[in-house]
């Protein structure tokens, strides 16, 4: 066999080694592409792991937050549902309508949330109550009228209160207080009439779950009379008590009080139960007051002291202790208005002459011609508080607080300047009703020169109580004055000319007229005229006085 030669071999060789080498070359590369993806894999299994952990941060911080939100909005936003006799409440109702209508917006239809200021637990709150709105805010009759607005009775205003109470309106307890028609009927008619020999079997009568009221004629001998429900009328009750049947709570009305404490210091005359107002829910809506109001039991009980009677056709009636009193004015509530005469209501709503005292047991003489039906401008007295009743369609007649603070701009728009310092005087506004102002007008009530603040004619010897005017050298109470914020209280529409004395509350001249005539009781037996903006009696010839104010020099 012939031998190959050297560079053949040598060629073969080299082809061994290059072979050799490329494969090392190629493991190499290998070894560094696993490294290279293992890094890869390990980086991206460490960037998942920080995923999470910064996801499970965030839903922690989110959780954080939204329970934050919750109990914010809960606190803020909550409306309880649970008894008709809070959504009657027309506040309530608004507030209510303001946040179901809000939130839709922040959600998207497809129920994707769109808004995150919007928490989720008032969404779930809103798809409940939603379902009910229109069988809580209509009546039968108007659910197919979504668009209708609630149809309003009339409304309640306690007098000596200039638009709110001096520590605010809240909840039940308020200036004013409006009627609405209710979802639904709550009204009462009477019934069957028990005669029970006992107190007991009196007391087992009274105790079924229905309205019903007792007449204890002696110890031994009470006459129980059954309510049933009357699905044509809507009840409203009022007094001092703040139990749940209770709609309007009242208070005694200091005179010129100006927080809450004053009048809660004065031991209080008004029943806790004082009266119910029984409203037709068909036109014309015909509001009736009756003296007494059913309690948590659903019960009235007038006991042996109480005066009662039996009527000529068989029926029971009755008066509470201090009585209810009312007054319908002559010609309406206008500027022709005139003062009626006070009569007593009976627990059946009867008509009485008054008793000789509030709490007398011998009742009036009972007025045929006359019924409990209330009109526009009707005042009801309940021994401590007297209300003003005023209807819709009155309402609708009567100056707005936007017409109020118009005519207030307008006679600061006039600059009217004191006599003696030439400063200008300017009323402030209604927010800041109660808060003597340095620009604020005074007046002298004798002659009813207008001024800004000043101590000319302040003498020691008469204490500070009067002062010289200026002007026309009268001596007399010299006050700051107050604009009549109340625009229920107004007959007209008429500019602030005139002012209440002493007080000093400004109104039209109709309006002071009106009032200055109207004998409100006062005690057990008295009646004086009152501003009916701070409840202070009136003095003077007249009660009022016409403003004189100085106009500008330039």
């Amino acid at each position: 066999m012939a031998e190959q030669p050297e560079d053949s071999l040598e060629l073969q060789h080299s082809n061994k080694s290059s072979k050799h080498g490329s494969r090392k070359a190629r493991s190499a590369s290998k070894d560094e592409a696993d490294k290279i993806k293992a890094k890869a894999v390990y980086s991206r299994r460490s960037s998942r792991a920080e995923e999470k952990d910064a996801n499970r941060r965030q839903k922690a911080l989110e959780k954080q937050i939204y329970r934050a939100e919750r109990k914010a909005e809960q606190k803020r936003y909550s409306v309880s549902l649970q008894s008709e006799a809070a959504i009657s409440h027309p506040q309530q109702l608004q507030l209510l309508i303001q946040t179901i209508s809000a939130v839709p917006m922040a959600w998207s239809p497809e129920g994707k949330r769109n808004d995150k200021s919007v928490p989720r637990f008032l969404i779930r709150e809103v798809e409940f109550e939603k379902k009910d709105l229109t069988r809580l805010m209509f009546s039968p009759d108007q659910e197919n009228h979504p668009s209708k607005a609630p149809v309003k009775y009339g409304e309640l205003i306690v007098l000596g209160y200039n638009g709110s109470l001096p520590n605010g309106d809240r909840g039940r307890r308020k200036s004013r207080f409006a009627l609405f028609k209710r979802p639904k009927a709550n009204g009462v008619k009477p019934s069957t009439v028990h005669i029970a020999c006992t107190p007991q079997a009196a007391k087992a009568i009274s105790n079924k779950d229905q309205h019903s009221i007792s007449y204890t004629l002696s110890r031994v001998q009470t006459v129980v009379v059954e309510y049933t429900h009357d699905s044509n009328t809507d009840m409203f009750q009022i007094g001092r008590s703040t139990e749940s049947p209770i709609d309007f709570v009242v208070t005694d009305t200091v005179p010129g009080s100006q927080s809450n404490s004053e009048t809660q210091s004065v031991q209080s005359t008004i029943s806790r139960f004082a009266c119910r107002i029984i409203c037709e829910r068909n036109p014309p809506f015909t509001a009736r007051i009756y003296a007494a109001g059913f309690d948590s039991s659903k019960n009235i009980f007038l006991g042996e002291k109480a005066a009662k009677w039996k009527t000529p056709d068989g029926q029971m009636d009755g008066l509470t202790t201090n009585g209810v009193l009312v007054m319908h004015p002559r010609n309406g509530f206008t500027e022709d208005s005139k003062p009626g005469v006070w009569r007593e209501i009976s627990v059946c709503g009867n008509v009485f002459s008054l008793r000789e005292t509030r709490s007398a047991q011998q009742r009036g003489k009972m007025v045929e011609n006359e019924t409990n039906q209330l009109q526009d401008g009707s005042l009801i007295d309940l021994c401590g508080a007297t209300l003003l009743w005023r209807t819709a369609e009155g309402l609708s007649r009567t100056p707005t607080v936007k017409h109020l603070e118009a005519l207030r701009q307008e006679i600061n728009a006039a600059r009217p300047q004191c006599p003696v310092g030439f400063n200008t005087l300017a009323f402030p506004s209604m927010k800041r009703k109660d808060v003597v102002d340095e620009k604020q007008p005074w007046v002298y009530l004798n002659c009813g020169h207008v001024h800004g603040y000043h101590n000319w004619g302040n003498k020691e010897e008469r204490d500070g109580k009067d002062r010289e005017c200026p002007m026309c050298r009268s001596v007399g109470p010299y006050v700051p004055l107050w604009l009549g914020c109340e625009a229920g209280f107004y007959v007209d529409a008429g500019p602030p000319t005139h002012a209440f004395s002493p007080c000093g509350h400004v109104c039209s001249e109709k309006t002071t007229a009106y009032w200055s005539q109207i004998p409100l009781p006062h005690g057990t037996h008295t009646f004086h005229a009152a501003c009916p903006f701070c409840a202070h009696q009136l003095s003077g010839e007249q009660g009022y006085i016409r403003l004189i104010f100085q106009g500008p020099l330039d």
